[in-house]
């Protein structure tokens, strides 16, 4: 008899296995050099990683939508694998924020694109000559140009060519409603995370970074509270996947950087967050300096997952844009 349970088992397993299977999206195969990592997270919808920053890609009937063209240098290779994934043109290109591995491939993605405007003639130089169209937050825009006088850092078809000013812009493409969402003074003052609503994917940008702690721009506006308030905000328009064995559910945020994240996910980095700006509060209330405050490591703990001592945005830097963005009144 106990033989018998023992094999139900396992054939239960197996079972199993193949709805779990099935259940689960198949990411087609990377590009030969492996530069592009396509991961499929909804029928419609893929993730491509290597390019710099994380890349949303959402197609269907209509072309297709993309969230952030990653840098300058995958630009081509980005198109290649957006060109497998869909016969649709390339509609629009939605950025997140201003930095040059967000935005650096948006001339050559718009380029391999059409506007969904079909404008002809003069028209057609309201869309970037007829491309796909730029769709940013206008602090975007006036990050990536360039004061009167001085050089820009991006080309001018990089630039976007629709921009808005309002918390929430909207529009509708392949069945589902998007909705691009302003965080101000998070990550940087232009910040904004992308919702597809029946996708039920959220595309956050540097938002949130997963491969380390934040990177808190206060030169370009962002502050602490800010980057806390928009993982808030993501948290609020994510919902947790049901606990059942055989599929995993639930709304997928797609970081600027890191792995595809769930609810749970997020809610932990924004707590995270969260401890080390009390705890650098707490030491500013106390009269610390800035030395003494990074002295006294109010990021311990997570240093070592989030962390680093040389690089880019090492663990002090963090530290010190919280100080930074606390001690100036900042939100």
């Amino acid at each position: 008899m106990r033989a018998i349970k023992t094999s139900a088992a396992i054939v239960a397993a197996l079972l199993l296995t193949g709805v779990l299977s099935a259940q689960q999206p198949r990411p087609p195969a990377a590009p030969a050099d492996g530069a592009i990592e396509v991961l499929q997270i909804r029928p419609n919808f893929y993730m491509l990683a290597g390019a710099g920053g994380n890349i949303g890609v959402q197609s269907g009937a209509d072309g297709v939508v993309i969230v952030d063209g990653g840098s300058a240098a995958n630009a081509e290779a980005v198109v290649a694998a957006i060109a497998r994934l869909a016969e649709q043109p390339i509609r629009y290109v939605i950025n997140t924020g201003p930095d040059a591995d967000h935005v650096g491939g948006n001339a050559a993605v718009a380029r391999a694109g059409r506007s969904i405007l079909n404008l002809g003639g003069l028209g057609a130089g309201m869309t970037n000559n007829g491309a796909a169209t730029i769709v940013a937050h206008e602090r975007v825009l006036s990050r990536m140009s360039a004061p009167t006088g001085e050089a820009s850092l991006f080309p001018t078809p990089a630039w976007p060519t629709e921009t808005f000013f309002e918390r929430r812009r909207y529009m509708y493409l392949n069945g589902e409603g998007i909705e691009i969402l302003h965080q101000p003074a998070a990550h940087t003052d232009g910040d904004s995370v992308v919702f597809f609503r029946r996708s039920d994917v959220v595309v956050a940008g540097d938002v949130i970074d997963y491969t380390r702690f934040p990177v808190i721009d206060v030169a370009k506006g962002g502050s602490v509270q800010g980057e806390i308030d928009a993982l808030n905000k993501l948290v609020e328009l994510a919902i947790p996947s049901i606990p059942l064995v055989w599929r995993q559910d639930g709304t997928r945020v797609i970081p600027g950087h890191g792995r595809i994240l769930q609810q749970l996910d997020v809610a932990d980095y924004r707590d995270m967050v969260t401890i080390i700006r009390d705890r650098v509060k707490a030491l500013i209330d106390q009269g610390r300096t800035l030395e003494q405050v990074r002295a006294a490591a109010p990021a311990a703990g997570w240093a070592r997952r989030f962390g680093t001592d040389a690089g880019p945005w090492t663990t002090n830097m963090f530290v010190e844009a919280i100080y930074r963005s606390l001690t100036q009144g900042q939100r």
